[in-house]
C-alpha cells in the first residue's frame, strides 16, 4: 500500500467554537493516539485529508510540525447532510505491526437469471494485517450464482500475511430468491369473484 503524505499542526485550543473556526480555515480537527503515548490534537488540511480518505484504511505518513509518524484512520466523523469531515481519529502504527481493520467487499459479475437477489450481510470483512500491507478491498465473483448460494468469510482468498478477524463460517454474501407478488388487479378480481356467489345466494334467500 502506497503512503500518503500529509502535514498537521498541533492545536492547543478545544471546544466547538474553535472547531468551527478551523473548519472555516478549511482544516479538520483530528487526534493522533496509540502505543501508549499521550494523544496529540492536531489540525489537517481538509481537502488533502478528504482525498486521502478516499482509500479505505489508507496509510498516512503524517508530519506533525517536523515529527513524522505512520497513522491509519480509525474513526471518521462526517456532517450528516453535506458529508464534510467533522473529526478524524488517527491510530499510530509501525512497520511490521499487525492491526485489525475492516476491508471493503466488492462484487463482480451477474447472478443467474430468474430474479434472484444478492444480500450483503457484511459490506466489509474484518481482518488482521500488517499496517503497511493492508488490502484495499476484496472482489468476489457472483457470476451465475443461484438462490441459496452463500459466500462465507473462509471462502474469500486472503493475501499472504492477512488473516480473518471473524469466524470463517460467518456469512458475507448470500443469494436469495425474489418473492413473487400477485398483481393487485388479480387480487381484486379474485375478491370480486368470491363475493358474486354470496350476493346471488342472498338474493335467492330474499325472494323465497
Amino acid at each position: 500500500m502506497a503512503e500518503v503524505k500529509l502535514t498537521a499542526e498541533l492545536r492547543t485550543e478545544f471546544g466547538k467554537g474553535y472547531a468551527r473556526r478551523i473548519r472555516r480555515d478549511k482544516k479538520v480537527p483530528a487526534v493522533v493516539y496509540g502505543h501508549g503515548a499521550d494523544p496529540k490534537h492536531v489540525a489537517i488540511d481538509g481537502h488533502a485529508l478528504m482525498m486521502a480518505l478516499k482509500t479505505p484504511n489508507v496509510l498516512i505518513n503524517l508530519d506533525v510540525e517536523g515529527k513524522k509518524e505512520l497513522v491509519i484512520p480509525k474513526a471518521v466523523q462526517r456532517e450528516a447532510l453535506r458529508g464534510f469531515l467533522v473529526h478524524v481519529d488517527l491510530l499510530t502504527v509501525k512497520k511490521g505491526e499487525k492491526v485489525t481493520v475492516e476491508v471493503p467487499v466488492h462484487t463482480e459479475g451477474e447472478l443467474a437469471p430468474g430474479g434472484n437477489l444478492l444480500e450483503h450481510i457484511l459490506n466489509a470483512l474484518p481482518v488482521e494485517a500488517e499496517a503497511t500491507h493492508i488490502p484495499e478491498g476484496f472482489t468476489i465473483s457472483i457470476e451465475g450464482m443461484e438462490a441459496g448460494h452463500t459466500i462465507r468469510a473462509k471462502d474469500i482468498p486472503l493475501p499472504r500475511g492477512t488473516s480473518l478477524a471473524i469466524d470463517g463460517e460467518d456469512a458475507v454474501l448470500q443469494v436469495v430468491a425474489a418473492q413473487a407478488e400477485e398483481p393487485a388487479e388479480e387480487e381484486e378480481e379474485a375478491e370480486e369473484g368470491a363475493a358474486a356467489p354470496e350476493a346471488a345466494a342472498e338474493g335467492e334467500a330474499e325472494e323465497s
